[in-house]
């Protein structure tokens, strides 16, 4: 009788196991148990003569495109290399863990006050920002801080880490490669910013954001041509809430597809009272050119509407290009190919707009109201204009101005041979029934006058 021979088998030490629970597997940091026991170790060790330390959060700011698209393969590499210089950098007697995603979290015990918390994230920032090696090519990244201080932002480690995610959600608010440490005041802002949100995302879902339009005119006969569309909210416990507030807050939280799928709708139903050769202008968000989904929603919309896509104009910033070029170039010709046209802009505040208009295909260049508003003042400004134009005419782009306020800087544009203009000079945004008004006060009357006098 023959004996099978015994299979050996693994056996896994109970510190081995406790090593497992305690280390991030993709990187080797430690995770969110190690951080909780090491700022259980701090409190403990200094509960007799209580002392301030610091616990921080980084977070990869665009992390998720760069994951989108070049890989998963490649976006591990990126947060093992980002692993291995906080691991290189941060002093004796401190730890940084992989706290979660793209975020690395940090307990800092001889950190004890804002001033030297916020060097620390200065020092991490500019490690973090050299180029990562992904063998065929190098990409970059920022980082965003949120610091909490013991006692101050919180008792324990749970009150602690909300304290620094606290900080860090107002960081990220302000833009990339932010750093905020925890403040009662800063609490409280935030507090309000949820407030908001919360009215914000109420007033939406019962219809109650309005649109007005204001006017975009001939320069060459002050003609009516077209009107912006812009958002309005007016509630009934905030009173006005700016759209420069509630605008940026719907993409920071993530709703503002919702907000401009009711924006887009209520504008379309408006302008359809309109003359049918007067256009449709309306802003598109840097969240919408990253949603491949935009051009088919815009089109819907359009289509349940009855609004001819041929009278449609978006608005985007060179901004909202470069968040994610590739997906915001398949979006846009996809829409242009219905007929849709696209305007540039804010154009001459980016950083590469002449790249952006060799490498996308816009119908019309806005002017940045920083230059036309000085443009009787300052000889720099006005050259800056005629180059414009200049360049807009050998590329063929209709050209507006932005932010006309007076007869002077219209009579000015003209001359220089800007085609289009708007600012408070043509008129105010107003509502749909004022904006109805508007036209049979204006437009239909200068029409008429027109076609009697080519009669």
């Amino acid at each position: 009788m023959m004996v099978s021979p015994e299979i050996p088998f693994m056996t896994v030490s109970q510190n081995e196991l406790q090593a497992m629970a305690y280390t991030d597997p993709l990187t080797g940091l430690g995770n969110r148990n190690r951080l909780r026991d090491k700022v259980m170790q701090i409190s403990a060790e200094r509960a007799s003569d209580p002392a301030p330390f610091t616990i921080g959060i980084a977070n990869l700011d665009s992390f998720k495109p760069i994951n989108d698209l070049f890989g998963s393969d490649a976006g591990d590499e990126i947060l093992c290399q980002v692993a291995h210089r906080l691991k290189a950098c941060i002093p004796d007697g401190a730890l940084v863990t992989r706290h979660d995603g793209d975020e690395f979290a940090f307990v800092l015990p001889l950190i004890f006050e804002r001033a030297s918390a916020e060097k620390f994230g200065q020092m991490i920032r500019e490690v973090l920002s050299a180029p990562y090696d992904l063998g065929d090519r190098n990409v970059r990244l920022s980082a965003s801080f949120g610091f909490a201080i013991h006692p101050f932002a919180g008792e324990d480690c749970e009150e602690l880490l909300k304290s620094a995610e606290t900080a860090l959600y107002r960081s990220k608010r302000r833009g990339r490669g932010q750093i905020t440490v925890y403040s009662r005041e800063i609490a409280q802002e935030m507090k309000r910013a949820t407030q908001l949100e919360q009215a914000l995302r109420n007033a939406i879902i019962s219809d109650a954001i309005d649109v007005h339009f204001q006017p975009i005119v001939s320069l060459a006969n002050n003609q009516v041509v077209g009107f912006e569309a812009l958002a309005r909210w007016n509630d009934p416990d905030l009173g006005f809430v700016s759209p420069g507030v509630f605008v940026p807050l719907a993409e920071e939280r993530g709703f503002i597809d919702a907000l401009s799928e009711a924006l887009l709708r209520k504008a379309a139903e408006a302008a359809l009272s309109w003359p049918r050769e007067l256009f449709l202008s309306f802003n598109l968000s840097s969240a919408q050119l990253m949603d491949p989904g935009t051009s088919n929603s815009i089109l819907s919309i359009l289509g349940r509407v009855g609004f001819d896509p041929h009278r449609l104009e978006l608005e985007i910033t060179e901004t909202a290009v470069m968040s994610s070029a590739d997906t915001a170039h398949r979006i846009l010709a996809d829409l242009r190919a219905a007929g849709v046209r696209i305007s540039l802009d804010d154009f001459g505040t980016g950083q590469s707009s002449l790249g952006r208009l060799r490498d996308f295909i816009f119908d019309k260049i806005k002017i940045d109201r920083a230059f036309v508003s000085r443009i009787n003042s300052d000889r720099a400004s006005e050259h800056i204009i005629k180059a414009i134009l200049a360049m807009c005419e050998g590329l063929e782009l209709e050209v507006v101005a932005e932010g006309i306020e007076d007869y002077s800087e219209a009579v000015k544009l003209r001359m220089l041979g800007c085609g289009m203009g708007q600012g408070y000079h043509f008129g105010r945004p107003a509502d749909g029934i004022a904006t109805l008004r508007f036209l049979h006060e204006n437009y239909y009357c200068d029409t008429s006058a027109t076609e009697r006098a080519t009669a």
